[in-house]
């Protein structure tokens, strides 16, 4: 028996020890929100925060985990009341098919925890990891910009663009070649948005 303790609630898993806790979290607690992708740990989408740093739970056994605390994407809120990070997805509709946005969720969130005015540059390279196939990759960068606007909170801004400012302007940051390189990435990669 080993105890896991999962969005502050402990539970009592009797699996075998080398299990990789996303099985635990979809098959046992009924947490769905982490995604198997690739089940090798590069695509992300089974991203989780253990101890607020992200995990890939595909590859990480549980024997691993007792006695730290793992955060998932229903940690963050709940469809009544969803968190900062949540809102900011969902009002910048940065999901297509939705399967990588838990993941891509859980690596936003361990970077604003820890750097609330991550610039767009700091923004891409953390999510760098984690896969989006459906090309909605300029929307979740402008939903990772809301949430650090969400999550300061009233009257107080991480950074001096607003969200919608950070919508038009997502490469101020970047140098030339980099926003040259973004640009073309995307035009070649993004969809039209619906």
């Amino acid at each position: 028996m080993i105890e896991l303790k999962v969005n502050g609630q402990l539970h009592n898993v009797s699996a075998d020890p080398d299990t990789p806790l996303l099985y635990v979290l979809r098959d046992d607690l009924q947490l769905n929100a982490a995604k198997f992708g690739c089940g090798l740990g590069q695509c992300g989408s089974c991203t989780v925060l253990v101890d607020g740093a992200p995990a890939l739970a595909c590859v990480i056994p549980i024997m691993l985990l007792e006695g730290r605390q793992i955060t998932t994407v229903e940690g963050l809120g709940t469809p009544e009341d969803p968190g900062p990070m949540q809102r900011a997805f969902i009002e910048e509709q940065a999901a297509q098919c939705g399967y990588c946005i838990p993941g891509m969720m859980m690596r936003a969130q361990a970077l604003l925890q820890g750097n609330p005015r991550a610039s767009d540059a700091e923004i891409r390279a953390y999510l760098e990891p984690n896969l989006c196939r459906c090309g909605t990759h300029m929307r979740i960068l402008r939903a990772v910009k809301r949430a650090a606007s969400l999550m300061a909170g009233p009257g107080s801004s991480p950074t001096t663009q607003t969200p919608s400012d950070a919508s038009t302007q997502i490469d101020a940051s970047d140098t030339d070649t980099e926003a040259q390189r973004d640009r073309r990435h995307s035009e070649k990669r993004e969809r039209p948005e619906r």
